[in-house]
């Protein structure tokens, strides 16, 4: 071989590595752009991945039928993964933001089989092309295949730990979308002796180039402006942490919170749901001092709570740094939770609730539980029989626990589905439910080792909602949202306890949520 054709092949090397981490950049980047769009991430990476690999799984198929013009055919191949995949984000937002019902998981789901296609064609095609280079089949083949698969490695790492948390969905996919383009230019120039209409296909890769480069510097501000319309309110804040995409609206005097594009506050109201969450489980315990709060990194329960002289120490565990980050740092939260989380009472834990509980040897008076919705895998084990008992172990005697539950009328095989799964842990349980406009009807589940007597309850803190008349009001349930559920033929629907090994929440959170 002489030095043009050992370039040529070392290339090709390279380039089957470059592409393969590419490839899976844009089969976990459409994976998440499900999960944020669609929810039910479990659903929609597994969706993704399998329509991915059945898509590369057609476009090798298809690859023995390109057996001239190799360079030609992975140069094209590279030009159409570059635009379908670096304006898939933009174009992903734009179709969620115009179009009908439905077209958006159409959209999402036709392109992956796509760019898995084009994925798929690419590896055969480069080893072809080494053995025409003059490389042996075995030598070239194990070569290929390696840079691919570890290639695929480097990818994952790179959207985890660098793409998704600093570059967010839509530049990143521009971004991988230049590379793929990087690679088809550099071949075509290495191989420019050999291919006819050189100029041609330079121009063809250049305006791709340019359309990419617009993309990059002012696609997300446009696809901001798509995403701005999922929302009701202007949006002030955006962020895309590493756990999360977190959003901050304002219209007049309503500040709302949305994780995921799940609302999580709107200052309007939220008192009428902290007041619940706080208040009866604090009054419960009798001079609580020590309190534990799961989630609540918004800093609005810890602020009722301050509200209790005796209380010494407050641990707020909260996954995610940027949430609490902004509850310092934004006027608007800072209005709302008065500075809570800055408190010389208040340590703040970022750790996920599972390993926290696990891990501690502390025991609280009180124990907060104000968690995000189950609507995925990571978010289900909060709600499970287990950690319900590591809830149950950490109680001190007289203590109790008051935990979000959802809604147990748009929502009220889930609410009920929470409510046993806590009793199944031995300890008694009260139900409760407070309407809060932002969000409808919304219940919570308070449970303790000893007997809970609502009566005995009284709220002697300042609140703009809540009273002893209208606690005890709250435990009553309509029939149309009590636990006595039946189905369309009147049959008795007998709920399951949810464990980590049989999560039952997650199907009947999705079911319940889709006409919402």
């Amino acid at each position: 071989m002489d030095d043009k054709s050992i370039r040529q092949s070392n290339f090709i090397y390279w380039a089957s590595g470059i592409v393969s981490i590419c490839g899976i950049i844009f089969e976990v980047l459409f994976g998440a752009l499900g999960s944020y769009i669609l929810g039910d991430g479990v659903k929609q990476y597994t969706l993704t991945i399998s329509l991915f690999l059945t898509g590369m799984g057609i476009g090798a198929s298809l690859s023995e039928k390109v057996m001239k013009n190799l360079i030609i055919a992975f140069i094209y191949i590279e030009f159409s993964v570059a635009i379908i995949g670096g304006f898939s984000s933009f174009t992903m937002f734009g179709i969620t933001a115009f179009a009908p019902a439905g077209t958006d998981a159409f959209y999402l789901y036709l392109i992956t089989i796509i760019v898995g296609a084009l994925t798929g064609v690419e590896l055969p095609i480069l080893i072809r092309k080494a053995n025409e280079i003059g490389v042996t089949l075995n030598k070239s083949t194990a070569r290929v295949l390696f840079s691919d698969y570890a290639g695929g490695l480097v990818g994952g790492l790179l959207f985890v730990f660098l793409l998704r948390p600093q570059f967010g969905m839509v530049k990143s996919a521009f971004l991988v979308g230049c590379i793929n383009l990087t690679v088809a230019l550099i071949v075509l120039w290495l191989f420019r002796k050999e291919i006819r209409r050189f100029a041609i296909h330079a121009i063809v890769g250049l305006s791709i180039g340019l359309m990419l480069v617009i993309g990059l510097f002012f696609g997300e501000a446009m696809a901001f402006s798509f995403e701005q319309k999922l929302y009701k309110d202007p949006i002030i804040h955006m962020e895309q942490s590493a756990y999360q995409k977190i959003i901050l609206t304002q219209d007049q005097d309503d500040t709302r919170l949305f994780l995921d594009g799940s609302l999580q506050l709107s200052s309007i109201d939220e008192y009428r749901y902290h007041e619940v969450l706080v208040h009866p489980t604090m009054e419960y315990a009798k001079e609580p001092e020590n309190i534990l709060i799961l989630g609540g990194g918004d800093g609005i329960a810890a602020k009722e709570v301050l509200k209790y002289e005796n209380v010494n120490d407050i641990t707020v565990v909260d996954l995610d740094p940027a949430v609490t980050d902004l509850a310092n740092s934004n006027r608007l939260l800072l209005e709302l939770n008065e500075g809570a989380l800055t408190n010389d009472k208040v340590e703040v834990i970022h750790m996920d609730a599972f390993t926290f509980l696990e891990s501690s040897e502390e025991w609280y008076d009180a124990i907060i539980v104000d968690l995000p919705d189950p609507n995925n895998e990571s978010l289900n084990k909060l709600y499970t029989k287990e950690f319900y008992s590591l809830i149950r172990n950490h109680l001190l005697p007289g203590g109790a626990a008051m935990i979000q539950a959802t809604s147990p009328i748009f929502a009220t095989e889930v609410y009920w589905t929470i409510s046993k799964t806590v009793a199944s842990t031995g300890m008694e349980t009260e139900n409760l439910h407070v309407d809060v406009p932002s969000f409808g009807n919304w219940g919570f589940v308070m449970a303790s080792r000893g007997q809970i007597d609502m009566d005995s309850i009284t709220i002697n803190k300042s609140t703009r909602f809540l009273t002893d008349g209208i606690l005890k009001g709250l435990t009553g349930f309509g029939r149309d949202e009590d636990q006595q559920i039946t189905d369309d033929k009147g049959n008795t629907v007998n709920l399951e306890v949810n464990t980590l090994i049989d999560p039952q929440l997650i199907q009947l959170y999705e079911n319940a949520w889709e006409n919402y």
